[in-house]
């Protein structure tokens, strides 16, 4: 079984966080929801509150074949300044873990290194904010994958980011599976 760390920040983007978590469950991973607060409660920029499966914590991502970053705001803000986040991205990065982030969440990913000389893609009018840091931002594609990142550009497109996970670490068939049973 695959595990999968999802970093939930005060202000996350609720769709984008919930429907990777749940479709990737559905799919058989091993998905803990990792508060990077105070609290195992975290709300999500629409006011909906989750309880994350764990709080925060150095080792939180160790073992993760995926660590996945949602967007919103002002949830991406605070996962871009937790440092903590930042050294386990790197870390899984090095390790050769897939790091994975949606709507303005890539920004994080290309302000700590990770998509520099790579493809990626994110909201529409972030784009300069990965090109500064040495991405080659694209925006005609919901979803890019470039080695061992993958980026995605908001909420419409989480269900494809979400089947893109799942044929990554499960394969095609696993991920049509998953697109049949909820009629995608």
């Amino acid at each position: 079984m695959s595990k999968v760390c999802v970093y939930l920040a005060e202000g996350f983007e609720e769709i984008e966080a919930l429907t990777v978590v749940d479709l990737l469950r559905r799919a058989g991973a091993s998905v803990t929801t990792v508060s990077i607060g105070g609290s195992l409660r975290v709300t999500g920029r629409s006011g909906i509150e989750v309880s994350a499966d764990e709080m925060w914590s150095e080792g939180a991502s160790d073992g993760a074949d995926l660590l996945f970053l949602p967007g919103g705001q002002p949830g991406t803000r605070n996962l871009g300044a937790h440092e903590g986040v930042k050294r386990q991205l790197e870390n899984a990065a090095k390790g050769g873990s897939f790091v994975s982030a949606i709507c303005a969440a890539p920004t994080v990913l290309a302000a700590h290194g990770l998509l520099k000389g790579k493809r990626a893609t994110c909201y529409p009018g972030l784009e300069g904010e990965l090109v500064k840091c040495g991405a080659e931002a694209v925006t005609d594609s919901p979803v890019v994958v470039d080695g061992k990142a993958i980026t995605s550009r908001g909420a419409g497109t989480a269900i494809p980011f979400s089947l893109k996970l799942i044929e990554l670490i499960f394969g095609a068939d696993r991920a049509d599976e998953i697109a049949k049973s909820i009629v995608y």
